[in-house]
């Protein structure tokens, strides 16, 4: 059966990590979704907190990658996302705080980049860096497909769109037939998925899924997201930015 891209439930929040919430900093993350074209397209991106525009860097990966894939050939989307990213790199190259206006000045732009393009039953992943994405089977938590977080020799280390060999680090993971999909920040990788990230939280994922499965008031879901995101148990286990995306398909 055929799944129309305007009949896709989604929702998304961020909350501001206790870290930057005392430094006096904005949430460093950004979230875009559309189900305008023919494809449903979904973009999570994490600016780095050590690059001085990466908030920008973030809204604007998300935003380009939401305008030029919601429809473009599915069959050819691979490409289409490698021509999103180059855009969004071309954007950067003339944005006004690159003094440089160089590659080089790109960096100051620094996000990750974790997203999905879903057409009729079959998606796709894109990923850069860390955060992680998740195809679920609501009736088989041991059937699921994930995207996991990529980072450097270092735990602190990780990859970003705006680096000289992005092509290198962008990987890509098909799905068919999920029933929902997960995007989220590092700041949620922790209690979504095992240290390892071979196996979900089923304490986490599923209660999420299903409430907000039959949460009819975006209002209420996006408020209790919040509220299971931003309580001190939370903050305690993660200071970072928390961004977390769902979609039913």
């Amino acid at each position: 059966m055929k799944t129309s891209p305007n009949k896709i439930r989604a929702l998304a929040t961020s909350i501001t990590g206790p870290l930057h919430e005392a430094r006096n900093m904005p949430c460093q993350d950004y979230c875009r979704y559309t189900n305008k074209g023919k494809n449903f397209v979904a973009v999570v991106s994490d600016g780095a907190g050590s690059a001085k525009f990466g908030k920008i860097g973030a809204r604007i990966i998300c935003e380009t990658i939401g305008d030029l894939l919601a429809n473009a050939d599915f069959s050819d989307i691979r490409r289409a996302i490698v021509h999103a990213i180059e855009v969004s790199r071309g954007k950067l190259l003339r944005h006004r705080y690159n003094k440089t206006k160089d590659e080089e000045g790109i960096n100051d732009f620094a996000a990750t980049l974790v997203g999905t393009v879903c057409f009729e039953r079959k998606g796709i992943f894109f990923h850069i860096g860390d955060g992680a994405a998740l195809a679920l089977d609501e009736h088989n938590p041991e059937n699921f497909v994930a995207s996991r977080p990529e980072n450097g020799f270092f735990a602190c280390e990780t990859y970003f769109y705006t680096m000289d060999d992005w092509r290198e680090n962008l990987r890509f993971t098909t799905f068919e037939n999920a029933d929902a999909i997960f995007l989220m920040s590092d700041g949620v990788t922790g209690f979504a998925f095992s240290k390892d990230f071979r196996r979900i939280e089923k304490k986490f994922i599923y209660p999420i899924h299903e409430y907000l499965s039959n949460e009819t008031q975006k209002a209420r879901a996006i408020r209790a997201l919040n509220n299971t995101l931003n309580t001190p148990d939370a903050k305690r286990l993660n200071n970072d930015d928390k961004t977390l995306f769902w979609a039913k398909l």
